[in-house]
């Protein structure tokens, strides 16, 4: 069987999320991993350092190199590769996984926000695999695996958040502008992305625990990873895999393990994939929340204020504990707030009585009104460009 055994493989972006993962699982085959990454003191809300990851690793049977590194440094790059070489004797494969997201409009993109972006995910991939070829070409079996979406020119996925998507996407022309490149070098250049959003630290931080029971664990991502990785590189390069697609081909048929909430059917659909254009655009199924919100507003449509009223009764302690947030609403004009973090909690129309909310919700009334009656879920609000989010 093939195996990752003795291979060194540099990953950036791995001291948590799908980058760990696709890490771990290669450190089981005792492979020698790289993790370039900055996180080196913990962050207040998200878990996870480049060392406290280093031991994870070694722990599951891999050898690891932690690598203070920001992609978008020229020296910091080149000298993390050249430690790495050092250290193992070479390198075999290079994972493209940081990335810096955004989705905001044009006029809500902040240009130093944009500079991020664009940074990170074009200039910084470019970047390393510019650096990483010189090793590669060394290799046995070489590999570079980019975390980034199939191109698609489908306005759909540019309307709500033209700057990340044209982002994501140079990821994506460098999977197959170097694919054509480095094909008779014998270095294989592959793009990864799932088919459903992926429960991360992160992606749970902004959207909150109910969105992530409708995600699969990075695990499916870590696992289609390695299906890539054991390939013959001269036989498997310029392909755009999505991660389930992937395994079942592998004859994996047990994706109920990759559930955060085994039994999960309802999973939320990830972005840049037209198979997953019209259920973002027409899903309609309920939000979960309490019947007696659904109920009032399966007949006659309630106002804003009879949905702020449902809100206020399910401010409990317990819930600003876990929440700790203030929200604010710009319903075509008309300001409403949701403050669950001071005092007891309270909702109703006008500003934060606090202070400066840490997102504000733009959309129309009737929109609004749907998505508190679970006929239309945020996802799809979002993607269809009916609710804009700001913070």
């Amino acid at each position: 069987m093939p195996s990752l055994a003795g291979k060194t493989i540099f990953i950036t972006g791995a001291s948590r999320g799908i980058g760990k993962q696709i890490a771990l699982r290669c450190a089981r085959d005792k492979a020698n991993i790289v993790i370039a990454a900055k996180t080196t003191v913990p962050h207040p809300k998200l878990p996870g350092t480049i060392y406290t990851a280093a031991e994870e690793i070694e722990k599951a049977g891999g050898k690891c190199l932690p690598c203070v590194v920001d992609v978008r440094d020229e020296e910091q790059v080149i000298k993390a590769f050249e430690e790495a070489a050092k250290k193992f004797g070479g390198i075999d494969i290079l994972i493209n996984n940081a990335s810096a997201i955004s989705l905001t409009n044009t006029t809500d993109t902040p240009m130093k926000r944009y500079d991020l972006m664009h940074s990170i995910n074009a200039r910084g991939t470019f970047l390393c695999s510019k650096v990483a070829i010189p090793y590669l070409k060394k290799s046995s079996n070489p590999h570079i695996l980019m975390n980034s979406p199939p191109i698609s020119l489908n306005p759909f996925w540019f309307k709500s958040h033209v700057a990340y998507t044209v982002a994501k996407y140079n990821m994506s022309l460098y999977a197959l502008g170097l694919s054509a490149e480095l094909r008779e070098s014998g270095i294989a250049v592959n793009a990864l992305w799932p088919k459903t959003a992926i429960d991360t630290d992160a992606i749970t931080l902004i959207a909150g625990d109910d969105h992530r029971k409708r995600c699969r664990r990075p695990e499916i991502m870590a696992d289609a990873a390695y299906a890539i990785l054991t390939q013959d590189s001269r036989s498997c390069t310029g392909n755009f895999f999505i991660d389930e697609t992937l395994l079942r081909q592998q004859g994996v048929t047990d994706f109920d393990q990759y559930a955060v909430v085994p039994g999960t059917k309802d999973f939320v659909l990830d972005f840049f994939l037209d198979e997953n254009l019209s259920q973002l655009q027409q899903d309609k199924s309920p939000l979960g929340m309490p019947k007696s919100a659904a109920s009032a507003a399966s007949g006659a449509a309630p106002s804003v204020e009879q949905i702020f009223d449902q809100i206020k009764t399910l401010l409990k302690p317990e819930l600003l504990k876990q929440i700790n947030s203030v929200y604010a609403f710009d319903l075509q004009g008309d300001k409403w707030y949701l403050d669950m973090k001071n005092d007891n909690g309270s909702a109703g129309q006008g500003e934060p009585p606090s202070g400066k909310a840490q997102c504000t919700f733009k959309m129309s009334k009737s929109d609004f009104a749907a998505m508190f009656a679970g006929k239309l879920k945020p996802t799809a609000a979002f993607m269809g460009g009916k609710l804009k989010i700001q913070g």
